[in-house]
């Protein structure tokens, strides 16, 4: 009997690495254990295979060896495709691991939370989600949704957070050993209630926060969240936070700006024990108000001042090599209305901490007339050609400015040829 019951055994198994091929899942034979120790009086603690693991983080997938290389310990993506295997193999290979998202739906782009047939088509989908990728060395955490409350009212419909409920029980029905995780758009008293009557499933709050991140525990603590929470996505003030134009165009702050907030932000989140870390936003390169607002690389990979204020709250030391810093700026026009085909000298004082040479690159965009909210796909506004009357070096140039009304924006890139960038941007107006 035992030697029938061993074949029996054998021939499941069997039947089960191949069906894991046939469906392209890989059969891992030692997934990632994760759990949350403490409490929120003593503190909480994210135990990764027996060992504590605060997260060190950003969002985004691109180049892990160089996140790595910073002190980097972990991503977040907002959802899976094709590439999340390709994924979670680069960020096992450099020692990362992986809170993996699982989309869920917004209302405002259509989806309804009283459907039933939404409602089912979607938990099917994040089934088939934990069932194919729940045994990945790499994953770290399941991060149930990202901003499904929405941005008009107080974000506690008790229909989302009734289904994110359900989703939380279902994932932990298929796999119980990887915490599950929401994400909000930031916090109010309204929404942390909500979650916490509809939703007691989930076992960590993902908060984006940007302007507001280093109140977030003071937040929380009055509305007396007693869960473990993560800072999810945090940063400079958003497009939102910050100064406009007459023309109502965001004023970005300075790549040197930049490293003063993604470093005391990160300070100040880490303060409390209640919190198990946080992901930096953008590990990468995106259009949003602008292409240079939140990223934290160029699309051609160098790495910004943002990337080593970050290395350094991370280590408590600067990256080998770093960004050039941006000392002066001299461009008569910023944010102003001036006059069409007119020249005009412009210059930027960049140093560089490790004394490399210098390249400067000056464009000119639109501004873009693409603003989406939520961090949407935007489209990159047009680059103006022919503004360029000459270059020299040490950051001087002249340039001309578009021969048609409207707004626009002047790009400095300053590459100092090590893998490391700055960037930095000012709007004026054509008239």
């Amino acid at each position: 009997m035992n030697k029938l019951k061993l074949l029996f055994s054998t021939v499941l198994l069997l039947l089960n690495s191949q069906a894991e091929e046939k469906n392209n899942i890989p059969n891992y034979d030692q997934p990632s254990v994760v759990s949350i120790t403490g409490n929120h009086i003593s503190g909480f603690k994210l135990i990764l295979n027996n060992q504590p693991h605060h997260i060190k983080g950003v969002g985004g997938q691109e180049n892990l060896t160089k996140l790595a290389s910073l002190g980097g310990n972990t991503i977040r993506t907002w959802g899976v495709d094709d590439d999340t295997f390709d994924i979670l193999n680069n960020a096992h290979k450099n020692g990362i691991s992986v809170t993996l998202g699982i989309w869920l739906e917004h209302e405002r782009h259509g989806f309804d939370y009283k459907n039933k047939d939404f409602i089912n088509d979607q938990r099917t989908r994040v089934k088939e989600t934990v069932q194919k990728y729940k045994n990945h060395p790499a994953l770290l955490s399941w991060g149930l949704g990202n901003e499904m409350e929405g941005f008009e009212g107080n974000g506690d419909d008790k229909y989302i957070w009734e289904e994110v409920n359900y989703l939380s029980s279902i994932i932990k029905e298929i796999d119980s050993n990887h915490p599950v995780m929401t994400v909000i758009a930031g916090v109010n008293e309204h929404k942390i209630e909500a979650i916490k009557k509809y939703a007691p499933n989930i076992d960590i709050l993902g908060i984006n926060s940007y302007g507001g991140a280093p109140q977030v525990s003071e937040y929380l603590q009055s509305y007396k969240w007693k869960k473990p929470f993560v800072i999810t996505e945090f940063g400079l003030p958003g497009p939102w936070e910050v100064p406009h134009t007459s023309w109502n165009a965001p004023i970005e702050p300075t790549s040197r700006e930049k490293m003063a907030h993604y470093y005391s932000s990160y300070q100040a989140i880490n303060e409390t024990d209640q919190c198990l870390g946080s992901y930096a936003f953008l590990w990468g390169n995106k259009q949003e108000a602008t292409s240079s607002w939140f990223g934290m690389l160029l699309d051609t990979g160098e790495k910004l001042p943002t990337s080593d204020a970050i290395s350094r709250a991370w280590n408590d030391k600067w990256p080998n090599n770093r960004a050039p810093i941006l000392k002066e700026v001299d461009v008569p026009f910023i944010s102003k209305t001036v006059k069409k085909d007119k020249e005009f000298r412009v210059q930027v004082l960049y140093e560089d901490p490790d004394n490399d040479n210098l390249d400067y690159v000056w464009q000119i965009f639109k501004e873009t007339n693409d603003r989406k909210i939520g961090g949407d796909k935007e489209n990159t506004p047009d680059e103006i050609s022919g503004i360029l009357i000459s270059s020299r070096s040490k950051g001087r140039a002249v340039i001309k400015t578009p021969n048609e009304k409207g707004a626009y924006r002047l790009f400095v890139t300053v590459r100092d040829g090590e893998g490391s960038a700055a960037v930095d941007n000012w709007p004026f107006y054509v008239d």
